[in-house]
């Protein structure tokens, strides 16, 4: 991804987002609604863990050149699709609103906000 930011959202936002487009009656019917709670780079990521976990986090980014040759099922595709989200970055995250997103579900999270309540998921990783 370099430098390119990448769409994320909390698992239950998902759901209340959902829920945000059913109470709209109708609204988005035939329409495709992409949701996020922030784009961010994986240096921010990397930021925000480290605050969260109190322990260094770095962001190592790895070309989908390099990564196509990691030798595990899916490494090809994973690079296909890291490279798309990656030169496409624009297309990607316009697609995903976090403005809309915000309307749809008002207590929408960011990833700081996330990590203060969760980060206990992601110890001993």
């Amino acid at each position: 991804m370099d430098d390119k930011k990448l769409p994320g959202i909390a698992a239950d936002d998902i759901g209340k987002c959902a829920y945000g487009i059913f109470k709209r009656h109708g609204e988005f019917i035939g329409e495709t609604v992409g949701i996020a709670g922030e784009h961010l780079t994986g240096s921010q990521m990397a930021t925000a863990l480290t605050n969260a976990l109190e322990e260094e986090v770095t962001y190592d980014p790895v070309s989908p050149e390099v990564y196509r040759r990691r030798r595990f099922k899916g490494a090809k595709e994973l690079a296909n699709m890291f490279q798309f989200k990656r030169d496409f970055q624009n297309v990607f995250c316009r697609m995903r609103s976090v403005e809309l997103s915000r309307v749809l579900n008002p207590s929408l999270e960011s990833f700081d906000q996330w990590l203060a309540r969760d980060k206990s998921l992601l110890s001993g990783i």
